[in-house]
């Protein structure tokens, strides 16, 4: 799989961070969360192709 940058940031207005990557977002109550996510959402993309 090819090496895919994550950015996580702090979502203005709300609580929590967001994760986007590639044409993915997601959302989570801490960074981590978030990136956790982001991986699983990529992971679910490679299956399908």
């Amino acid at each position: 799989m090819a090496q895919n940058k994550i950015t996580v940031f702090k979502i203005k207005n709300r609580s929590g961070y967001a994760a986007i990557c590639k044409e993915h977002l997601t959302e989570g109550k801490s960074k981590e969360e978030a990136k956790a996510r982001m991986t699983k959402a990529l992971k679910r993309t490679v299956k399908k192709k």
